[in-house]
């Protein structure tokens, strides 16, 4: 019985599949923060504006005094960014705005067209401030490429977690980010999404597995697509067939398939779907269905600038003291459960 259809080596952006257009892994090792919420670190040496060096134990991205991605526009797909350590803030030209992070994951459909910033505030200043995170892209179908942007936060303390209990006293844990996992569903996307209809049983889950246990993927269906991303750990064995060394990707195929972590504990990202099975034409920012769409793309964004950028600087944060929250377009907050607005 195949398991594997393909292995791939991981590097800094991930291969997907269809309806996944894109997933990148960000794993810094930021030193303790300035007053500007930057690295107190000189930043001489570096490509500030394109600082993607990956034998840096750190990056500033396009970032020049802040680390992280200053105002860029989208069209035509969502973006959902899980952090699993650090923090983000959030800027957009909807009027929406957040700090999350820590486990938080930010879910945000571009549709017709956004501008949005992400920048990664060194909030500490006694002390190192890691940031470990996930962005991934997840396409609209044709006929909602032109919905109303939307934005939503998903806090980590309302995020499901399914624990599984091992004879040995451990427990391994699947965080369902997106779609169902044994009967535990994950919180609601944004209205639009992909993900929103549980027909196309997209799957968006982090799994932590100790060290010699093991968790089952289910069964899926013939046409549904599924990706296994193995990003730290020693050895991952599937279903007791394949072993995938870490730092690689499957492709898997539909039948169930049993993972089983080897000497020490397997740290794995799953992202599955049925697919769009629509024509893909992707140029920078925007993904369309055309290239006549990409240049209609280019051209609105010239005009509109997809509502203007309402914030004073190309790379806004927030004050350093202020907790994890979102503001909504209509002025409306968000904090998590455990904080009373």
């Amino acid at each position: 019985m195949e398991i594997i259809r393909s292995k791939t080596p991981l590097g800094f952006q991930w291969p997907t599949q269809d309806p996944f257009l894109f997933c990148a892994h960000h794993e810094d090792y930021y030193p303790e923060g300035n007053d500007h919420l930057g690295p107190k670190e000189p930043l001489t040496g570096r490509h500030l504006g394109s600082d993607f060096d990956l034998e840096n134990p750190w990056k500033m991205y396009h970032g020049r005094q802040i680390p992280g991605f200053p105002v860029h526009p989208h069209r035509g797909f969502e973006t959902v960014t899980i952090v699993l350590e650090g923090f983000v803030d959030h800027f957009d030209s909807g009027g929406w705005a957040g700090r999350y992070g820590q486990g938080d994951v930010q879910w945000m459909t571009a549709g017709s067209g956004l501008q949005h910033a992400e920048m990664f505030p060194l909030l500490n200043q006694d002390g190192p401030n890691t940031l470990h995170l996930f962005q991934i892209w997840l396409n609209l179908p044709k006929k909602d490429k032109f919905v109303a942007p939307h934005y939503k936060m998903l806090w980590h303390e309302d995020i499901p977690k399914v624990k599984v209990q091992h004879q040995n006293g451990t427990d391994s844990q699947v965080t369902v980010i997106a779609g169902d996992f044994q009967g535990t569903k994950a919180v609601s996307p944004t209205p639009n999404s992909w993900a929103t209809d549980p027909q196309h049983k997209t799957g968006i889950f982090l799994i932590t597995l100790r060290a010699g246990e093991t968790i089952v993927l289910p069964k899926g269906s013939e046409s549904m697509n599924r990706s296994l991303y193995f990003y730290r750990g020693d050895e991952l064995t599937l279903s007791g067939q394949e072993i995938l060394p870490v730092n690689h990707m499957a492709v898997l195929t539909n039948e169930s398939t049993e993972l089983r972590a080897d000497r020490t504990d397997a740290y794995v990202l799953i992202l599955e779907s049925e697919p769009i099975n629509e024509p893909v034409v992707q140029y920078g920012p925007f993904v369309m269905n055309t290239r006549q769409e990409i240049n209609d793309a280019y051209a609105d964004y010239e005009k509109t600038q997809f509502g203007m950028w309402p914030w004073q600087r190309p790379d806004p944060v927030h004050p350093a003291q202020l907790d994890r929250m979102a503001i909504y377009g209509d002025g409306t907050r968000s904090y998590p459960p455990t904080k009373e607005e």
